[in-house]
């Protein structure tokens, strides 16, 4: 049985890949903070079949140890926003993955897979797309081999995305729309983002960029208007402009958590779907199942009044 060597487990994809694959091979699970996420990671495999190791993803001599164990490495460490020097875009999107890829060179790894993000193309001004296109070439030039999945927006019950807005659209009564709401995403659930990973392997695919999209394009509006739904609440839509999203911006960012960087809101101009000349999960026959309104009503009822209880009110009605 092979075995799986995963950074960033612990996160929004990791858990529904660790699910999943825990079935099929052996895992290896590299974290920072063992004694934080390992309750929640041992209940994802079978005994036996999934361990957990604690270290320091810039530790080489460490890292050397695990992957030279592995057949293959899967890489989901990423960051939205840049909270000190170590988890700085450059550290996190470039000197990483570069680590990662030449050490799965040298030992010869059957399969790198490595997550970045879609429509990063055009975003000259945007650390974060810079630094994700960055950490693709180096990749490319350390480990041609590898497999390089853009997501769109990712989104399931443990997102940062579909959750701040809902808790964001229960206290305020306008919300911002920016860019007019205008921009297009193909939102992909994690669990159809980490059945494309098993796709990947089980198939033996490499050297390949995919573009992993979900079923459905939407706009910035439609899915504000989607989680409005869900959480059975009505308010003001409106756009603004430009100045004031900076100024809203620069005010979240200063948020240990950041609501939305400034960053982020350069990248929020740019859409979000499949490029004119790429090939997406769509393509290769692994398609995404899950739809936005369907998935995100799943879980809305913990921001809805009454919370779980909202659910048995509705059938009532």
């Amino acid at each position: 049985m092979k075995n799986v060597l995963i950074f960033g487990g612990s996160g929004q994809i990791g858990l529904f890949l660790c699910r999943r694959l825990s079935k099929d091979f052996t895992l290896t699970v590299v974290t920072r903070n063992a004694h934080q996420k390992a309750y929640r990671l041992k209940t994802l495999g079978n005994a036996g079949y999934l361990s957990i190791v604690q270290s320091s993803i810039f530790d080489e001599d460490k890292l050397r140890n695990l992957i030279k164990k592995a057949q293959i490495v899967i890489n989901l460490v990423g960051v939205l926003s840049e909270s000190n020097k170590g988890n700085s875009f450059k550290n996190i999107h470039i000197n990483f993955p570069n680590l990662v890829s030449r050490l799965c060179s040298e030992y010869k790894i059957e399969q790198f897979i490595h997550i970045s993000a879609l429509g990063i193309e055009k975003a000259n001004d945007s650390k974060y797309a810079q630094s994700k296109i960055n950490g693709e070439k180096t990749i490319r030039e350390n480990f041609s081999r590898a497999t390089i999945i853009k997501p769109s927006l990712i989104f399931s019950v443990s997102d940062s995305l579909t959750t701040k807005f809902m808790t964001l659209l229960n206290f305020l009564p306008i919300f911002p729309l920016y860019y007019e709401g205008k921009t297009k995403f193909t939102p992909i659930h994690a669990s159809d983002v980490a059945e494309l990973i098993f796709f990947l392997i089980s198939n033996e695919i490499t050297s390949r960029k995919i573009e992993a999209i979900g079923p459905e394009v939407l706009n910035f509006k439609e899915i504000i208007q989607i989680l409005l739904k869900c959480i059975d609440k009505k308010r003001i839509l409106l756009p603004i402009p430009l100045f004031f999203a900076k100024l809203l911006a620069y005010f979240f960012q200063l948020f240990p958590n950041p609501l939305l960087t400034l960053d982020q809101l350069c990248l929020l101009k740019y859409p979000n779907v499949k490029s004119e000349s790429g090939t997406t999960n769509f393509d290769i026959g692994c398609p995404s199942k899950l739809y936005f309104e369907e998935s995100v009503k799943k879980y809305s009822f913990n921001w809805r009044d009454g919370g779980q209880f909202s659910i048995i009110e509705n059938n009532k009605k």
